[in-house]
């Protein structure tokens, strides 16, 4: 499986610098390479009978959210059968995925791998998006012109975008921090992975990604203080996002609080939110059960556009009502399902496991998938596929119990039962440490 995991690490990469993955060829190229990935696993699960098919919790209410998608289609109930298609194709792309990460990612080696994967990706991508940002010439990467315009940061087209791509990473290396999971000799690298896409999600003044990033703090350190975690190691964590915010102020504060006080041009004002909101509204009152149809609303909301401006609306600043427009009562069922159980199984998660390597797999997933369903009152970050995929993975992390290496395994996996011997006391290679406090 290290090939499938190496496959991931590069669809998720090339999902965040393909611009977010919003572009046709882009998701072309993701929905492919995913195929021929549960293609190459099923053949080789088929080879190896004897291994067992692991199915995340998130897994069932997703796929009846993409069968209910499907229904939509097969009974003509969607608006546009093109744009549902699309959507669902997205749809069956996260599910894929999330099978695919239960499958190659359940010990602790693989996931300490994925942990050490998501912590460089946030660092690369948010040094890029500081430099792009100093640097700034009007184009993505200094040579594509934005045709509809945009407000960039890094990779994304809209910085509201980068800073969901922060929400879900930083409390990857953050948590790690605060629980004391880090080896000393580890403490500087990691601490420099969570600070770098602290500053990045603060110069890119996301007001919705700032706020966000605050709530987040707040819920993290209730959870800590219900875990009762030593105040030393919280410290370590203020430590980090203060030294982000005194970078901000050295580079630059007065943008971020300029944005506090207006918008420019090219962003939605307030009161089109509003009204936004208000007529998507109308729209789910009008169609309550299966909704228009997923990936509709473009087509719709002009018949219900209370506030016209001359511009397009593809998307409601809001997920939720976005939801519900296009999958009525029965997609948001689906949605509070799958929100349900990622949220009771985190948080036994961390009642259970205490305070082990996997209880800090749960509450840096469990903070990160916070942030982004915030922001997602605000934002329509989870129709940025890039930003999807991440958060499935978040979500994954949340809810993932570490499965011990069975017996009689062959002399290739001889690590595996050596590291699954020792997890309470070694001093493992990779600076995270699995179960206890922090090593000397």
């Amino acid at each position: 499986m290290r090939l499938f995991r190496l496959a991931v690490f590069a669809l998720l990469a090339f999902s965040v610098l393909a611009y977010g993955c919003v572009e046709e060829w882009s998701q072309a190229v993701l929905e492919i390479c995913l195929a021929w990935l549960l293609v190459l696993w099923a053949i080789r699960q088929y080879r190896r009978r004897s291994e067992q098919v692991v199915l995340s919790p998130l897994f069932v209410p997703l796929a009846t959210l993409a069968l209910l998608v499907f229904a939509q289609m097969a009974f003509h109930t969607t608006l546009s059968l093109y744009h549902t298609r699309v959507e669902l194709q997205l749809l069956v792309a996260y599910l894929t995925l999330l099978l695919l990460l239960t499958q190659a990612f359940y010990r602790s080696r693989h996931l300490r791998g994925l942990v050490w994967f998501l912590m460089s990706l946030g660092f690369f991508v948010a040094i890029f998006g500081i430099l792009q940002h100093l640097t700034f010439n009007g184009k993505l990467y200094w040579f594509r012109v934005m045709r509809y315009g945009g407000l960039p940061f890094g990779p994304y087209v809209n910085r509201n975008h980068f800073a969901g791509f922060a929400e879900l990473l930083i409390p990857i290396a953050l948590v790690p921090l605060v629980l004391g999971k880090v080896r000393r000799e580890r403490l500087f690298l990691v601490a420099l992975f969570a600070l770098a896409p602290i500053v990045a999600l603060l110069l890119s003044a996301s007001r919705g990604g700032i706020i966000s990033l605050a709530v987040q703090i707040v819920i993290l350190f209730l959870l800590l203080l219900v875990r009762r975690v030593r105040s030393k190691n919280i410290l370590v964590g203020g430590m980090v996002v203060l030294c982000a915010v005194l970078a901000v102020s050295w580079i630059g504060v007065h943008q971020v609080l300029q944005r506090f006080t207006g918008y420019q041009s090219l962003e939605v004002t307030e009161a089109k939110r509003a009204a936004m909101r208000r007529d998507t509204w109308a729209i789910f009152l009008d169609h309550p059960l299966i909704g228009t149809g997923l990936g509709t609303l473009q087509m719709v909301f002009p018949r219900y556009d209370s506030l016209y401006d001359g511009k397009i609306i593809n998307h409601t600043h809001n997920d939720y009502l976005e939801a519900l427009a296009e999958t009525g009562v029965l997609g948001g069922l689906c949605c509070v399902w799958f929100l349900g159980v990622l949220l009771l199984d985190s948080l036994r998660g961390l009642a259970e496991l205490g305070s082990s390597f996997g209880a800090s797999l749960n509450l840096s997933g469990l903070v990160g998938c916070c942030g982004l369903l915030i922001h997602s009152l605000v934002d329509f970050n989870l129709h940025i596929p890039a930003n999807a995929l991440l958060f499935v993975v978040a979500a994954h992390l949340a809810t993932v119990r570490l499965q011990p290496t069975p017996p009689g395994r062959t002399a290739g996996d001889s690590a595996a039962r050596i590291e699954a011997k020792t997890l309470g006391g070694s001093r493992p290679t990779n600076g995270i440490i699995p179960e206890g406090g922090q090593s000397s």
